[in-house]
């Protein structure tokens, strides 16, 4: 039988009153947890997400030391992809590293599709493990957007410029509109399992979307993301894009059947709705703040928070994930920090 959960922080997406603003902070699956690092000298992202128990343990840990109000699933946006006949590998210090890079057409032509009960059976067996079992804060679940997902496909790997990727989208549009869907139906299949198996709000991550300017974003992404979102919106749970370094995206992104908007340090709250974003806002400290003195860390917090209680539509995050040198006993204090001040 499932445990009684403190859902909070779904109100909270959903819009409605909150007896205090809720708080998670993007990357807080490992990172910098000694307990996580000790699993990390003896096995690679994939084998851990590969074993339910373990995958688990890694995601409830951040719940356990922080008392944050929601876990999110430890695993990477690349997980899907081997499944639909991508070969990436993550490697340390560099990131994900894609040997069979998709650079033709018939490149495109050939990726699959995913069946994740079958393909990524051990993602759906851990979702199921923590919300019938252990958790006591919603699961949320999460997939990669498809530009960011093609960026490293077509790139091979991170980049800076993305040049790639917008020479496929400038000079073969029918290849990238090809691409954009296939992704799309492996996004809306992914996501829609995690649903099914337990995930309580889902976040799509388009990291590197803010590459793009306006006209481009209108005309090469928005249509998907509209696509993948009018089909989620179908599975009842709240739904939260996140682009890093994309202000200027921010009213496309309003346009969206999303619930909520995660924002970077970029754009303050007051920025946002000076724009004209009406939709639940997530953010949005700068990680780096984090690695100050306490004065310093209070003082930034409670400017953010001060404003969100203006506004009231706010679940507290960092602009974006932790980094492996901020010291956990400092997000413990800020989660305190966070339901103390804003307690209602």
């Amino acid at each position: 039988m499932a445990k009684k959960i403190n859902d909070v922080i779904i109100r909270a997406y959903r819009g409605e009153e909150t007896e205090y603003t809720p708080v998670w902070f993007m990357r807080q699956a490992g990172r910098s947890q000694k307990e996580y690092r000790e699993l990390k000298k003896k096995h690679s992202l994939f084998e851990i997400t590969h074993q339910p128990e373990m995958c688990a343990y890694v995601t409830r840990l951040p719940v356990e030391h922080y008392d944050v109000d929601a876990a999110i699933l430890y695993k990477d946006i690349m997980s899907p992809l081997p499944a639909i006949g991508v070969d990436v590998e993550i490697k340390s210090g560099i990131g994900p590293v894609i040997s069979n890079p998709i650079r033709t057409k018939e490149d495109a032509e050939r990726l699959g599709t995913i069946n994740p009960g079958e393909d990524v059976p051990y993602v759906l067996d851990t979702i199921r493990l923590l919300t019938e079992e252990q958790l006591e804060v919603p699961l949320i679940g999460f997939g990669g957007a498809p530009f960011t997902l093609a960026s490293y496909m077509i790139e091979g790997g991170p980049s800076k410029n993305y040049s790639k990727t917008k020479a496929m989208m400038y000079r073969d549009p029918e290849t990238w509109f090809l691409l954009m869907d296939k992704l799309a139906d492996m996004t809306i299949t992914y996501i829609q399992a995690q649903v099914e198996a337990g995930a309580k709000a889902i976040q799509i991550f388009d990291s590197w979307v803010g590459s793009l300017n306006v006209s481009d974003y209108r005309i090469f992404i928005k249509p998907v993301m509209t696509r993948i979102f009018n089909e989620l919106g179908n599975e009842g749970v709240p739904l939260i894009l996140f682009g890093f370094g994309a202000s200027h995206l921010l009213m496309e992104f309003n346009d969206l059947p999303v619930d909520v908007i995660g924002l970077d340090w970029r754009t303050s709250i007051e920025e946002a709705r000076e724009m004209g974003v009406t939709k639940v806002l997530q953010g949005n400290l700068d990680p780096a703040i984090l690695l100050a003195d306490w004065d310093t860390i209070e003082t930034r917090t409670k400017a953010i928070l001060d404003s969100s209680m203006k506004d009231g539509h706010h679940v507290f995050n960092l602009g974006h994930g932790v980094t492996p040198d901020i010291e956990p006993a400092t997000l413990k204090r800020l989660t305190e920090l966070i339901h103390s001040y804003t307690k209602r």
